[in-house]
């Protein structure tokens, strides 16, 4: 029997302020731009899911399917941008959920944003899994020209299947690639986010994905481990008992491995979150490094420029009584 399907809801966000940082020194960015809280991807393995329990949700179907819209996004971020305590930084959009998520195509905020970044000269990273970046190509890479836009585009497998099971309301694979040779051709610096790598299930596809990545264009790679935050945990541990009964034993094993401590599947710690600790972590860095220099690829992001930032005054009506 087919699984009943259920409607999405897209419900007004009314947050005060649009950019968000962190001072983890996991993360190579300090400041972040979400327009939207949940996301219809439905990845299994999202480790944001539990960030919509706060907002009273689930972090099962309600995540999927209750979507927050931050309908004052492009308002809010030109105030920031206009505030005289505003440093030029790089910013990166989707540090917690992807902004080309299916309710971009309705909203166009991740467009305005990125509209008002680029008038505003200010550098911009990218985060996603959808081809719909591809519709902003004409801002990217105007900013590029100036060394102010680079995307990532999240590559989890090559296998179809694989992902369709992984990350169900997403583009496949192929259509990651064309995205991938879509943004080169433009002349948009972009690479590929190998993540989350998950040992005993895509582990093996490393070297491949870089190679296929570096054949559509890509400048640069990255990767990162899974992560099971919370009740993340128990959602893909569910997810493996449905799909893949037969190879839940040695992903789980290889998991507790990964964090060095038996009976653990996360670890929350800086330092040890994103790459796990142990002989894993070696044998993934090792197999990525080796991938990125046979396919002449670089491990690691590229500098973005800061210096021509440039304040051309506030345009929206909204702005007032913001600041």
């Amino acid at each position: 029997m087919e699984p009943r399907r259920t409607d999405t809801v897209f419900i007004p966000d009314i947050s005060q302020s649009i950019i968000s940082e962190n001072n983890s020194p996991d993360i190579p960015f300090r400041k972040s731009i979400n327009p939207y809280r949940g996301c219809e991807h439905g990845c299994i393995y999202c480790y944001a899911r539990p960030t919509h329990e706060y907002l009273g949700f689930s972090s099962g179907l309600d995540f999927e399917t209750k979507i927050m819209v931050k309908e004052r996004a492009p308002a809010l971020l030109e105030a920031a941008l206009e505030h005289p305590r505003w440093e030029p930084a790089w910013v990166n959009m989707s540090g917690v959920t992807d902004c080309y998520q299916p309710a971009e195509r309705r909203f166009s905020l991740t467009r305005r944003c990125l509209e008002l970044l680029a008038r505003y000269r200010n550098p911009v990273t990218i985060v996603t899994k959808n081809a719909l970046v591809t519709r902003d190509v004409d801002i990217l890479s105007e900013m590029a020209r100036w060394h102010g836009a680079a995307v990532l585009v999240s590559l989890t497998s090559l296998d179809a299947d694989l992902a369709r099971r992984m990350e169900p309301r997403t583009v496949s694979p192929r259509q990651r690639l064309e995205t991938v040779s879509r943004l080169a051709e433009a002349g948009v610096p972009v690479g590929v986010n190998l993540a989350p790598i998950i040992p005993g299930l895509n582990d093996a596809e490393m070297a491949e994905m870089i190679l296929a990545a570096t054949n559509a264009g890509a400048h640069f790679a990255h990767f990162q481990v899974l992560r099971l935050p919370y009740a993340v945990k128990e959602l893909f541990l569910g997810w493996l008992d449905r799909e893949f009964p037969g190879k839940k034993e040695r992903v789980v094993q290889r998991l507790q491995d990964l964090r060095g401590r038996t009976g653990r599947l996360s670890d929350a710690r800086f330092g040890t979150r994103m790459t796990g600790e142990g002989i894993w972590p070696e044998t993934f860095t090792g197999m990525f490094e080796l991938a990125c220099r046979k396919a002449g690829l670089t491990p690691r992001l590229l500098e973005l420029n800061t210096d021509a930032f440039r304040r051309p005054g506030p345009i929206q009506s909204e702005l007032a009584g913001w600041g």
